[in-house]
């Protein structure tokens, strides 16, 4: 006994380090999908770095307990390509609408309106939004590893599979899917770094290594910009990404404190993440969420917040490995795409399909999201459908006032696409 307090410190300290290299494929990840929204991809790492570091020092100190937080897969696509692209911001008013719907999701997270949400929400929308986000990530991870093509009329064609490029992405996906059912620890990290030997050895790998600085470091600023908050569209970008936020974090926060048996630390832990999204606002980057990748150091046996600080502070060294991680070619990073998306998708098992009303819904957000090309209108569709065949099915009781002015933000936001 007279040595446990060092064992449980130094248990700690081994969880932080699993928990790191479990994750730190999202400073590669994140940064390509942020890339796609106009910004460079090694300033895009700087950002997903000082996001990384300062959420999961944030959460251990405030709320203490082990959980890692980083950019959120799903949620980075949301803001590149919804954000973005599909209302044509420049990349610092994506910024902007960042830090809005993050303080709105803080204000959720200190209010009684987190509990009015979580209630007036149904589940079959919340499972729907994660289903669709799933399909978008595998849609992209096909389409950046070559696998499938756009064609004319957006008609979807397989690659070109004599391409020595997608032939890399095939045994890219082969290498990432063997690694992740064998159960292989940081196996997102090993998929990569295979991926890239075998993108050199077929020699599709640029091999020009990232030249990066103290000096770039310090100077490096992506500031978000408000001069479009007056504007409809503008509030028409929050809405869905704070709805995301605000179902994401809560969501993944009380499976992950219930495996530490914490639940006491809820409304700190929501807090921290919260200001953890705001911050990534001001930092360059789309918000940062509650890893999924924290049950790995809960399975490590971490049970105190050290385990977080010990991940932020590693996440601070990574500015040495950028130079190295920037060889990672899009090859190696699609796998992820697509086994994150397909285990995103796992929430399919709670549709209730004997209940149409629940389920047409779903099926609408989960589909139209991939289908359109957009998070944001995929969600209008199902949010506008539900209250609709709930009232015509005579259960209106199971429809709350806040849900009837959520869809009809959602109507407002395609009546005005309509006359735009």
């Amino acid at each position: 006994m007279k040595n446990w307090p060092n064992n449980r410190w130094l248990n700690e300290v081994v969880a932080g380090l699993i928990g790191y290299l479990t994750t730190v494929y999202i400073v590669v990840v994140n940064s390509a999908i942020l890339s796609d929204a106009g910004i460079n991809r090694e300033d895009a790492m700087i950002a997903t770095i000082l996001a990384s570091t300062v959420g999961c020092i944030l959460v251990g100190l405030w709320a203490k307990v082990p959980i890692i937080i980083i950019p959120g897969m799903g949620v980075n696509a949301l803001f590149a390509y919804s954000i973005v692209q599909q209302y044509d911001f420049t990349y610092e008013q994506g910024l902007g609408v960042v830090v809005v719907a993050s303080l709105i999701f803080l204000i959720t997270a200190i209010t009684p309106l987190g509990e009015m949400f979580k209630k007036a929400i149904p589940d079959a929308l919340k499972h729907g939004i994660t289903i669709g986000l799933g399909l978008f990530l595998v849609l992209i991870g096909l389409e950046n590893g070559g696998l499938i093509v756009s064609g004319d009329y957006s008609i979807i064609s397989l690659g070109d599979f004599s391409s020595p490029y997608v032939v890399v992405s095939l045994l890219c996906l082969l290498v990432g899917v063997i690694l992740f059912v064998k159960n292989v620890p940081a196996n997102f990290l090993f998929t990569m770094i295979i991926g890239t030997l075998i993108a050199y050895m077929f020699g599709v790998l640029d091999t020009e290594p990232t030249t990066i600085t103290a000096e770039s470091i310090a100077n490096f600023m992506v500031f978000p910009a408000f001069d479009h908050i007056l504007g409809l569209t503008f509030w028409i970008a929050v809405l869905p990404l704070a709805i995301v936020l605000i179902f994401e974090s809560m969501g993944l926060l009380h499976g992950q404190l219930d495996m530490v048996n914490r639940h006491d630390a809820f409304h700190k832990a929501n807090k921290s993440s919260a200001v953890a999204a705001t911050f990534s606002g001001f930092f360059g980057t789309s918000p940062t969420i509650p890893a999924a990748e924290t049950a790995a150091v809960i399975a490590a046996k971490a049970k105190t917040g050290l385990t977080s600080i010990v991940i932020g502070v590693m996440f601070l060294g990574t500015f040495f490995l950028i130079p190295y991680i920037s060889l990672i070619p899009a090859n190696a990073i699609s796998p992820i795409l697509i086994i994150v998306g397909v285990l995103m998708m796992q929430n399919i098992k709670h549709i209730k399909v004997d209940d149409l009303t629940e389920a047409f819904p779903t099926f609408l957000i989960m589909f139209m999201i991939p289908f359109t090309y957009s998070i944001a209108d995929g969600m209008a569709f199902g949010f506008i459908a539900y209250p609709i065949v709930k009232i015509v099915a005579g259960r209106k009781d199971e429809v709350t006032p806040l849900l009837i002015i959520i869809s009809s933000l959602f109507l407002l936001e395609f009546l005005i696409k309509g006359f735009i």
